[in-house]
């Protein structure tokens, strides 16, 4: 099968989508190494990627349901030596360890900011609901979205 999607703001043509191959092998088989592989089953968020602003487990996900989609993944937010809000907050508070669950944290993060650039820290946690992380303890995450809040409210 073919489909036509755009992944971080590109648009591609992209064939030899298999039926049942899911959006988080599809992103991966296409060098989108940031979407994590972590339990296949939606319950731990490292595949988090922005499908049409909206925050989807690619693991559960089928690329042939991505048809006409805008997707976002780690790699559209910002380059090193560039980095996105978000992800400079995060830098700056700690709350990168291992790295693993960063990328679906951040990507988490971004939905909720573009809709609300003042959550409350309950609204962070339920933003961030579906994301696991084992080295944290989640204090400076939730650290980390107040700040990225912050600075976006400032630059606008």
């Amino acid at each position: 099968m073919k489909i036509i999607v755009t992944i971080n703001d590109e648009k591609k043509e992209l064939t030899l989508v298999h039926p049942l191959e899911t959006l988080l092998d599809f992103l991966r088989r296409h060098y989108y190494l940031g979407v994590k592989d972590g339990c296949r089953d939606g319950q731990c968020g490292a595949c988090t990627v922005l499908v049409d602003g909206r925050p989807i487990s690619s693991c559960l996900y089928l690329a042939i349901r991505a048809e006409g989609k805008h997707i976002t993944t780690i790699e559209g937010l910002g380059k090193p030596g560039n980095l996105n809000i978000i992800q400079q907050a995060f830098l700056e508070t700690g709350a990168v360890q291992c790295g693993y669950c960063t990328p679906g944290m951040i990507l988490s993060t971004k939905a909720l900011l573009d809709k609300n650039s003042q959550p409350t820290e309950e609204e962070i946690k339920t933003a961030l609901d579906g994301n696991l992380c084992r080295c944290t303890g989640y204090v400076k995450i939730i650290e980390a979205v107040k700040l990225a809040a912050t600075k976006i409210r400032q630059e606008r």
